[in-house]
């Protein structure tokens, strides 16, 4: 393995600043696309494209022009509402990891509980368990 030369070595900080400000530019976009998920998924959402909807017929020479910026809309919202709803799936499995490896912890930890109490009580852990439903 060769040491890296003049050219090289000035190369490593350019390809730092590109990761770093991919990654600012990915989270940017993450952040946006939740914003507008979330934006997009709100009561208040479905009252303003419900009163967007109804000003064709206060205004019926505005109709080419609704049509056009609903369209607009559309294209810009879609995208984003699949990417928002893709992120929060992942950050919900995340989550349903997190839980499950901390439930295996605890049951290990139940577990460990339970042949401790055996070993306290060995003539109780042989015992039948009597039913108290009768």
């Amino acid at each position: 393995m060769s040491t890296p030369g003049p050219a090289d070595a000035a190369t490593l900080p350019r390809r730092g600043m590109r990761n770093s400000a991919r990654l600012l530019i990915s989270r940017s976009n993450e952040s946006i696309a939740l914003r507008m998920t979330v934006a997009f998924g709100s009561i208040w959402c479905v009252y303003a494209f419900t009163i967007f909807s109804l000003v064709p017929l206060l205004v019926p020479k505005a109709q080419n022009t609704l049509l056009y910026v609903s369209n607009c809309i559309q294209l810009v919202a879609l995208p984003a509402l699949m990417v928002g709803s893709a992120l929060l799936a992942r950050s919900s499995e995340q989550r349903a990891t997190q839980d499950h490896e901390a439930l295996v912890e605890i049951l290990a930890d139940v577990r460990e509980e339970l042949v401790a109490l055996k070993a306290l009580a060995p003539e109780t852990a042989t015992r039948p368990v009597p039913n108290l439903s009768e």
